[in-house]
């Protein structure tokens, strides 16, 4: 990929949304929340690219759940959910399994978020179906305070 359309909005981030998750009271992983860093929201079988790096380490596609519309899709899904719309103002939950969760502390969570916009084809050509990438990746540093 050459170049990205890139629009800072808001942080991807969301400030103070990074905590531990339980099951039958033992720490099971951890969640926060994403914005789109953009002018309007997208479908979900928009996003090409979505990975969840925490304190460096990748996290697995099959331990992620993103979650929007009172539903949790996993990212492997996103080709499928052509009807699945973001709206720009609503957070995404994101969920991540991870036996013992996070640590007391700060953690560096990263999320690499690449979406193409239907709206903008790079060529004039009908069999050209390339779209203009659009670049909302963040990087945070969070706090869990565990209490």
């Amino acid at each position: 990929m050459g170049f990205a359309l890139r629009i800072n909005f808001v942080d991807v981030i969301c400030d103070d949304s990074l905590k531990n998750t339980f099951i039958d009271g033992k720490k099971s992983g951890f969640s926060f929340d994403v914005r789109l860093s953009n002018y309007r929201g997208h479908f979900l079988s928009c996003i090409d690219e979505f990975k969840v790096t925490v304190d460096g380490e990748e996290i697995a596609d099959s331990d992620v759940t993103f979650g929007i519309n009172n539903k949790e899709f996993n990212v492997t899904e996103f080709p499928y959910l052509i009807s699945e719309f973001w709206q720009l103002i609503e957070p995404a939950h994101i969920n991540v399994i991870k036996k013992g969760g996070l640590s007391e502390g700060e953690h560096n969570i990263k999320v690499h978020l690449m979406l193409r916009v239907p709206y903008m084809p790079l060529s004039a050509s009908a069999e050209d179906t390339k779209y203009m990438p659009l670049d909302s990746c963040g990087e945070k540093v969070l706090c869990i305070k565990e209490n």
